[in-house]
């Protein structure tokens, strides 16, 4: 399971949400990823550092564009059903896609957003699952 990956980054490396999720998806999906193609995703943590988006969201909409898109999204016939499941997902569990949202549901000064970095695996891997079976 992808949430088996987490505890080195974000407890170990001390990673944040966002940078959590994408070095676990890199390891769990084989995405090829190095080092320095994963701080791009830093700035994502704590809903862009600003309460917005939460940056578990956006990294596991980035492990999907890399699993997804060959070239370029606007060839691939996957990113967007696939992104919006995600994004309905996270909406269903959190009744939100914002940092200042999700925040008080999940977080607490011992484990900080490990719940909402677990959930999110959860989500990620449901979403593939799932939209993977339509496929069929």
């Amino acid at each position: 399971m992808l949430k088996d990956e987490i505890g080195k980054y974000y407890f170990d490396g001390n990673y944040n949400c966002a940078e959590t999720i994408i070095r676990a998806g890199n390891d769990y999906y084989n995405l090829g990823l190095h080092d320095e193609d994963m701080k791009m995703l830093g700035v994502f943590g704590a809903g862009i550092q600003c309460g917005n988006t939460c940056g578990a969201i956006l990294s596991a909409a980035s492990i999907l564009s890399m699993k997804y898109i060959e070239k370029n999204a606007h060839e691939s016939e996957d990113i967007r059903p696939v992104t919006v499941l995600l994004m309905k997902k996270f909406q269903e569990k959190y009744g939100s896609h914002l940092c200042k949202d999700i925040k008080p549901q999940s977080f607490s000064k011992e484990t900080r957003c490990l719940n909402t970095v677990e959930t999110a695996c959860e989500i990620l891997e449901q979403t593939i699952s799932e939209y993977e079976a339509s496929k069929s």
